[in-house]
């Protein structure tokens, strides 16, 4: 048995795996899910639902739309300005880390942005607190989870202009109000579905505050116009996204899916602690759950315990490259079982290490 804590693509449930696997050879009919029409009105109803989904498990409000997008949340970097950032206005963004910095180096092709404060000369160790949004931003801008370095935002900054959060790797993993969000997205590949999918739920509203010519595939009232379906969507990962919509509902929704989630998270902090050989890299009450960032006291037995996890059928520990160490991303289908596992391997290590020394 594998145990994934890949950082994305990750892991889905296995009844999802069964289910996309069977859409693939019969979706309807005889047709497969790859060669279906996104015309049809058998797609059209798994958009449909996918959509009433996400305002169901979110409790999204009246008054915004969920579309399902394509490029990534790398495209959003560039769509979110250009859509919300007028000529003249400054846009504030939080610097967290790798993705929050090249959201706001695209941000920059469009228009002034002013970073309200930084966590880069602590190699994002940490969020920062104690910043003032200038209050005639266009907007702010964060990152709810920072998938490198281990870090999470689980509070909303207090402001009264318009907020926009790349939540890309812990939607759907929390409550969270999108009341407070003018607008919130993420790429589908963590806890929602496959890669090639990206969500955008949007307050309608923010959308008439800026007088530029959008292009149309650019445009997030196009696809709003269109029921995302202004061009061909990315037909099999809304489907597979759907499937795991579905799954994360039976489960009892993202309440209880939270719940799941801080267990694992803190079972694997605990064990970090605990352990002599190990320590977390990041601030404690900015550790994230989803991706926990942890690394050897002794560098040197870090290629040796890797070697050692994956015998025991762990695999996606390996710390992202430009930080090292380990990373064990714990998203919503991974089971607590894996990381028992994980931290059996951790135990077991550190007593081998005893006896040899």
């Amino acid at each position: 048995m594998k145990h994934n804590f890949g950082a994305g693509p990750c892991i889905l449930p296995q009844e999802v795996f069964k289910q996309a696997a069977q859409a693939v050879l019969d979706f309807n009919d005889g047709l497969s899910i790859l060669e279906i029409s996104h015309r049809t009105t058998e797609f059209e109803a798994v958009v449909a639902e996918a959509d009433k989904l996400v305002k169901e498990l979110l409790n999204v409000p009246s008054g915004y739309s969920v579309l399902f997008l394509q490029g990534g949340a790398s495209l959003q970097f560039a769509m979110v300005p250009m859509n919300l950032l007028g000529d003249g206005q400054t846009a504030s963004y939080l610097d967290t880390g790798v993705w929050a910095s090249k959201a706001l180096k695209e941000a920059k092709f469009i228009g002034n942005v002013n970073v309200v404060a930084s966590s880069k000369d602590a190699n994002y160790t940490f969020i920062p607190k104690d910043y003032e949004i200038p209050a005639d931003s266009a907007y702010f801008h964060y990152t709810s989870n920072n998938t490198i370095y281990g870090t999470e935002l689980f509070e909303v900054p207090e402001t009264n202009i318009p907020v926009v959060c790349d939540m890309s790797s812990d939607i759907m993993s929390r409550v969270i109000d999108v009341s407070k969000f003018d607008l919130i997205y993420a790429g589908a590949q963590k806890n929602v579905g496959p890669a090639g999918l990206t969500i955008a739920i949007v307050k309608n509203e923010i959308l008439v505050k800026i007088d530029r010519k959008i292009p149309s595939m650019l445009n997030y009232q196009s696809h709003i116009d269109n029921g995302s379906m202004y061009n061909t969507p990315p037909v099999f990962s809304i489907y597979v996204a759907l499937l795991n919509l579905r799954w994360l509902k039976s489960k009892g929704g993202v309440a209880e899916i939270e719940k799941e989630n801080k267990q694992k998270a803190e079972a694997l902090y605990r064990e970090i602690d605990r352990n002599s050989l190990f320590k977390g890299t990041c601030a404690v009450e900015d550790r994230s759950r989803m991706n926990v960032c942890f690394v050897m006291e002794n560098p040197e037995l870090e290629k040796p315990f890797l070697k050692y996890a994956e015998g025991q059928g762990i695999v996606g520990i390996k710390g992202h490259r430009s930080v090292g160490g380990f990373r064990a991303s714990m998203y919503n289908a991974l089971p607590i079982t894996s990381v028992h596992a994980l931290i059996d391997a951790m135990q077991s290590f550190e007593e081998q290490q005893a006896k040899a020394n």
